[in-house]
């Protein structure tokens, strides 16, 4: 009779069996070792390092002669310069045993690496396999005209490597001027002028200090429109940050730079004047990283310029503003051109805080002057608080370790950099650090788990706590990503509060772009630091991203109008980051972002290519906007240019693919009842015969109704039009409330969103 073995029996075998299978299972490791411990009878490191790894073997529990190489088939590197260590190939058990050697430091595992730095359009999901860029050619022969600060012509990302004749069709002039032929000038940058007359009229010294010419003296300039539009460069990096292969949003569009901001000044006349020539020049896209705050359209000379590019079929990027987080502090709320918020990608810097026992803390760290202490540990002391300034200045020669206590980050890292202290580690729970970690001495900032780890290890250290720092690391894939900057201006729009803005979220901070090499990127011990590319943060940076895709759409829908590319744009956009949640404010204490942050979402550029739907405005849209906000004739026609402006169909409710309701009655009773009503009109720019079912998300305080909830298109470009109404109190309990109407084809799995605000937000231009 055969003999029966218990299940239990069974599974810890299989248990025991597995875990010695996954122990033993190897990986590929990097060693650290501190070579302070090599004996004198090994003649070089190698001789130790194979020693070593041979001991660790020897020793492992479950090493047998029969399931393990020899030592010498397990080491892959000795290294020399980049670390004191080598890489070999191990199980978990060797890697445990090798942990007891005499001199080792620490362990990483041997990840794969992808060579990136202008890492946006990669977030951004171009790819070079599928989606916008190939079916665009990567832009080819659509024209970006930038209004910025100039160009450095000879940067690398203006290269015309790969790239088609001029189109014929183009108009426009590489200017001469004080450092800048004509000759710079190429089949990628294909026109350069200069605006300054306005502020020579303004300030006549100007003509002294003034470079006459579309030269960038300020870096700007030259960054935002190799963001756009830049050609690929390789090798590119912030002193060994970010390093890779850097290319624009557009890498094979063409770029006219119209130089109207100065270093002396920057006037709107010659805003206007640069605008004005770009049209003239014949721009399909143009980018202005650039605004005024605080004034009605009728005496905004964005506003009244736009409107001309609008009139001729040229779309306009813009930027937000640097004002956030507080609400209204948004400008080029313009109805007519799209308004860009900034957001975070998925790329961390990152330095490493090595403990004298080996343990590795990786932390957040932008430092990029010299430091020459990464192997050789020095002494690290806990500081506490760091608010005594006189006791910092008589540390020494020690890494100083700071926690941060009630918002005290801020004067911490000023109290150490004014003690001329060596070096910092600063503990804190603040996650917006991005404007901290831009060091002028040696500092990385790490979380408070890690704190602890660093604190727990100064306090028990028998002999003096020492610690190493190296720097320059660079970290892909974090999450969540993206969030709103906490910079970024917020709607709603003063001007026009009655169209939502911003429209849409693009990656704006410590974006890597082209820079001047002759204007200083940063200080190190009062000396200047230069570089071909630099990292900067900013609604300035978000702005040519979408210009780009702008581009990348315009080339391959060349009959969409510039609002028909601003709908594609922003019903497409993500509402969720990375981990599937909603996108979340660093500026609001991590909250989930409101429209008034991110407008309807993240771009998403390849969604973008194929919306299924698209809502459509034209020139006398706008105007009836203009009349519904009561402009005289005479205000209107400062922008249209006309004198006989239609008033007979004035409204406040424009064909936009975002809703905003005011619910803002004072002292009334919240029990009783207002409705808002908004009406719309898509187009079917997919295929012909599709259905379209709505679907609102629930949101508090309101009720969002559709009427029909279902559109049925029987051919493209077809129209069709419906309501959407909103019943809340006549004053809202919360200051906004938010939600989603998505018109959603199953068969196609297209969708196409529009976000809703309700508000009780109170303005002068709200009745």
């Amino acid at each position: 009779m055969a003999s029966h073995i218990p299940y239990y029996v069974c599974l810890i075998v299989f248990s025991i069996t597995h875990l010695v299978s996954t122990l033993a299972e190897s990986d590929n490791y990097i060693i650290h070792m501190d070579v302070s411990e090599k004996p004198t009878d090994f003649g070089s490191h190698q001789e130790w390092y194979l020693s070593t790894l041979t001991s660790a073997l020897e020793t492992s529990k479950l090493s047998t002669t029969n399931t393990f190489s020899t030592s010498t088939s397990k080491l892959i590197y000795s290294y020399t310069h980049v670390i004191d260590g080598f890489a070999a190939s191990l199980s978990l058990s060797e890697l445990e045993a090798l942990k007891s050697s005499p001199g080792f430091v620490s362990s990483i595992k041997d990840l794969p690496v992808k060579a990136d730095t202008t890492h946006s359009p990669d977030f951004l999901g171009l790819s070079s396999n599928s989606g916008l860029w190939p079916v665009t050619s990567y832009g080819q022969d659509v024209i970006i005209g930038v209004v910025d600060t100039g160009v450095w012509p000879e940067s690398e990302s203006y290269n015309d490597k790969g790239m088609s004749e001029v189109p014929s069709r183009w108009k426009g002039q590489c200017e001469f001027g004080t450092k800048f032929n004509t000759s710079f000038c190429n089949k990628k940058l294909i026109g350069a002028r200069f605006f300054n007359k306005g502020l020579i009229a303004k300030d006549p010294n100007a003509t002294n200090t003034i470079n006459n010419s579309t030269r960038d003296t300020d870096g700007h300039g030259t960054h935002t429109s190799s963001t756009a539009a830049g050609n690929y460069v390789q090798g590119a990096s912030y002193f060994g940050y970010a390093t890779g292969t850097a290319r624009g949003i557009a890498p094979k569009a063409r770029v006219a730079m119209y130089k109207a901001l100065w270093d002396e000044g920057s006037y709107s006349s010659d805003i206007m004047a640069a605008i004005d020539q770009a049209i003239l020049d014949g721009v399909d896209v143009i980018s202005i990283s650039l605004g005024i705050d605080g004034v009605p359209l009728h005496s905004d000379p964005i506003a009244i310029a736009t409107f001309g590019a609008l009139k001729k079929g040229v779309f306009v990027s813009t930027s937000a503003g640097n004002q956030g987080p507080l609400l209204e502090t948004l400008h080029n709320g313009i109805p007519w051109v799209l308004t860009v918020a900034a957001g975070t990608m998925d790329r961390d810097f990152n330095g490493v805080v090595t403990l004298g026992n080996g343990v590795q803390l990786l932390g957040s760290s932008l430092y990029i002057g010299k430091w020459n202490s990464s192997s050789n540990k020095i002494p690290i002391v806990f500081f506490d608080a760091c608010d005594n300034l006189k006791a910092l200045q008589k540390v020494g020669y020690k890494i100083v370790v700071c926690q941060d206590k009630k918002g005290s980050l801020s004067d911490q890292v000023q109290n150490v950099d004014d003690a001329k202290v060596v070096a910092a580690v600063f503990i804190t729970n603040v996650t917006d650090l991005e404007f901290y970690i831009q060091t002028s001495y040696p500092a990385i900032f790490l979380n408070m788990k890690n704190g602890e780890t660093v604190k727990d290890y100064i306090k028990t250290s028998k002999s003096n706590p020492k610690a190493s720092l190296v720097f320059k690391k660079t970290t892909l894939g974090t999450k969540p990503s993206p969030r709103v900057s906490s910079y970024s201006s917020k709607g709603p729009s003063i001007s026009c509060p009655f169209v939502l803005k911003p429209d849409i979220m693009a990656p704006g901070s410590l974006v890597l772009a082209s820079w001047p090499p002759k204007i200083p990127v940063a200080g190190d011990g009062g000396s200047s630091l230069y570089s071909k590319f630099n990292l900067l943060s900013g609604t300035s940076m978000s702005c040519p991203h979408a210009a780009g895709v702008a581009a990348l759409l315009k080339s391959a829908h060349p009959d969409w109008s510039p609002a028909a590319i601003r709908s594609a744009m922003m019903t497409t956009s993500d509402a969720f980051d990375n981990t599937l949640k909603p996108i979340t404010d660093l500026g609001d204490d991590n909250h989930p972002a409101s429209p008034f942050a991110i407008g309807a979402g993240h771009i998403n550029p390849n969604k973008a290519l194929d919306p299924g739907l698209i809502y459509d405005v034209n020139a006398q849209d706008y105007v009836n906007v203009l009349c519904g906000l009561k402009y005289t004739n005479q205000q209107i026609q400062i922008i249209t240019k006309s004198a006989s402006n239609n008033c007979s169909n004035k409204s406040l409710d424009l064909n936009y693919p975002s809703f905003v309701a005011f619910f803002n009655a004072k002292g009334s009773n919240s029990s009783f009842k207002s409705v808002r009503e908004f009406h719309r009109t898509v187009t079917n720019v997919g295929e012909g015969q599709s259905t379209y079912v709505a679907s609102v998300t629930p949101i508090k305080e309101i009720k969002v109704s559709v009427t029909p909830e279902k559109l049925v298109f029987k051919n493209k470009n077809e129209k069709q039009s419906f309501k959407l109404s909103i019943e809340g109190p006549q004053r809202l309990k919360e200051e906004s409330v938010f939600g989603y109407l998505r018109w959603v084809d199953s068969a196609s799995k297209r969708v196409v969103s529009s976000p809703i605000v309700a508000t009780r937000y109170s303005s002068e231009f709200v009745p």
